[in-house]
């Protein structure tokens, strides 16, 4: 019976393939409309979450969370961003559009219910973001979360699409640097890597 539980577990993790990661929007982008300098709100159709390498008798596949809980602004100025600061709601966050009591526990979301990113240097976005072209840069920024705080490097992909500005881009998140413990997985037929990457698409507006 334990065999054919192990085998059914397999096949089903086989056939849940993971959600691709968060990336801007296909399609081309509509004209840039309006001046990019001011103050941008995330607005409806942002997403965040994670993403953690998973194993099964040698079988890797990804554990994804997702969720809409995502606030904050950024200040462009004279082609810069010159602060940027974000709330996600982690006690929010599904797999597979459920909830996850082992996330949950891991977390700790009744103590630390959301996780924070803010600025801590100017972005120089160009001439080239202004005209409406993709561009792809790097940010650092304190991730605050279960507690701690410690500054990352994230690499950001964003364009105007008419009167909307989007992002997307990913921080690597060695477990351990913010004393998460990992949930289980697998038990004694694999488990959840000790790393993983927080993941968003930001949907934002001008106030």
């Amino acid at each position: 019976m334990l065999a054919v539980l192990a085998v059914a577990a397999i096949a089903l993790f086989i056939k849940q393939p993971a959600p691709a990661p968060l990336t801007l929007p296909e399609g081309a982008a509509g004209a840039p409309s309006g001046p990019s300098n001011g103050t941008w709100q995330v607005g409806q159709g942002s997403v965040a979450g994670f993403r953690v390498p998973e194993s099964a008798l040698g079988i890797s596949n990804d554990v994804v969370g997702r969720t809409n809980a995502v606030t904050g602004t950024i200040v462009i100025s004279i082609d810069q961003v010159t602060s940027a600061s974000f709330r996600i709601g982690l006690a929010s966050i599904k797999v597979s559009g459920k909830a996850q009591p082992q996330l949950a526990k891991s977390l700790d979301t009744a103590q630390f219910p959301a996780a924070t990113f803010t600025l801590a240097h100017p972005v120089t976005l160009g001439p080239a973001f202004t005209s409406g072209a993709t561009i792809t840069t790097t940010a650092t920024g304190e991730l605050a979360m279960h507690g701690t705080a410690h500054l990352v490097t994230v690499t950001i992909t964003g364009r105007r699409d008419g009167s909307a500005l989007q992002a997307a881009g990913s921080i690597p998140v060695p477990f351990r640097q913010w004393g998460i413990k990992g949930p289980s997985g697998f038990g004694f037929l694999g488990s959840l890597a000790d790393h993983g990457a927080a993941e968003f698409l930001l949907i934002l507006h001008q106030q």
